[in-house]
């Protein structure tokens, strides 16, 4: 995977991830809304909201100094999606943008419990996102699956609405059960009842963990939520014995480098512990989060990761074939995007 890099990517590199068809395995529904729209949503709720509604102060208003106070932020979005036409919206959009960048497939974290407290019901919730699934990709050719999503500060009673939402209605594209928010004082165990009844419903484990905490994070997703990838897990690269399992049984991170750097959970993109995750033979795939309010993108994430890995044109593409494999998309469904992979690639190292 790894090429020269030694000045980080440049114009012929960028040039060749922005044109490389990928998928996206770790992107936030709410945390995906455009500057614009989050400003316009925060002007046509002026008076009840933090939010400003000025797009430029927005970045001004994503400057987070913790984790903690990034929950906080992001929270107030979400405050700001209060009906099924904003669900469906805010859905469509984040669709359009990621087709933009080449992504063909994406596995979109939701976390509906936020929205019904707000006074959405379930039903027109899964509706909403469903029909800009199905609209997104008749117009755009992008795949949507979504991942429900526990909001861990909010404890256990929001466990009980995301399981219920998922197992009563379960919505077309549902595929996997996740668990997100704070790590600190949010304990993993306390969920392992919805996580085993969401996998004995055939929906995929894939909580956050040891992203703002340690090692032991992430040894309890594995052990009580039966995790089959971890959504960041940068703190495995703490602990040797973990590094092994995560090899050996072949679980992937979910790995966001901008994302760990805005929220404080590592000082600086030149120690995140991407390089030393790589370099102990864990598989991982390169995501966005919640990019306008980290002030990203994919395209970017994979930038970040050709400068820190040292990658050509040809560990991109592995990085991007990596990302399929460890996909939910059925085999025929990852074939076919593969070989768009490999065409792609001999396409560009013909002209180049």
């Amino acid at each position: 995977m790894r090429g020269d890099g030694e000045h980080g990517p440049g114009v012929d590199i960028e040039r060749f991830i922005a044109g490389l068809p990928k998928v996206e395995l770790h992107v936030h529904h709410v945390g995906s809304a455009s500057p614009q729209t989050v400003a316009r949503l925060a002007a046509r709720h002026e008076g009840s909201t933090p939010v400003p509604a000025d797009p430029e102060r927005l970045a001004e208003y994503f400057q987070f100094t913790d984790f903690a106070h990034f929950v906080e932020v992001y929270l107030s979005v979400v405050d700001l999606i209060r009906d099924a036409e904003d669900v469906a919206t805010l859905t469509y959009d984040i669709a359009v943008d990621l087709a933009a960048q080449q992504v063909r497939y994406a596995e979109l974290t939701v976390t509906p419990y936020s929205s019904i407290v707000r006074g959405i019901p379930a039903e027109a919730f899964c509706e909403a996102i469903e029909d800009a699934r199905v609209r997104a990709e008749r117009d755009h050719g992008i795949r949507l699956r979504w991942c429900f999503d526990i909001p861990g500060e909010a404890g256990l009673p929001s466990a009980e609405v995301t399981l219920d939402t998922a197992l009563r209605i379960r919505p077309d594209g549902l595929i996997s059960f996740g668990l997100g928010g704070p790590e600190v004082g949010v304990p993993r165990a306390q969920f392992a009842p919805y996580f085993a009844a969401a996998r004995a419903e055939g929906l995929r484990s894939v909580p956050h963990a040891g992203e703002s905490t340690g090692p032991q994070t992430i040894w309890d997703a594995l052990t009580h939520l039966g995790a089959e990838r971890i959504g960041h897990g940068i703190a495995s690269a703490q602990d040797e014995i973990l590094l092994a399992h995560l090899r050996e049984h072949d679980i992937a991170l979910e790995v966001c480098p901008t994302s760990n750097v805005c929220t404080r959970s590592v000082t600086s993109l030149a120690e995140h512990p991407l390089p030393a995750l790589v370099a102990a033979g864990v598989p991982v795939t390169i995501n966005s989060d919640d990019p306008p309010m980290f002030s990203t993108t994919l395209n970017r994430e994979y930038a970040v990761a050709a400068q820190l890995l040292g990658l050509d044109q040809h560990g991109l593409a592995e990085l991007a074939r990596q990302s399929v494999r460890y996909s939910f998309l059925d085999q025929a469904a990852k074939a076919a995007i593969l070989a768009e992979i490999d065409a792609y690639e001999s396409a560009w190292s013909a002209v180049d």
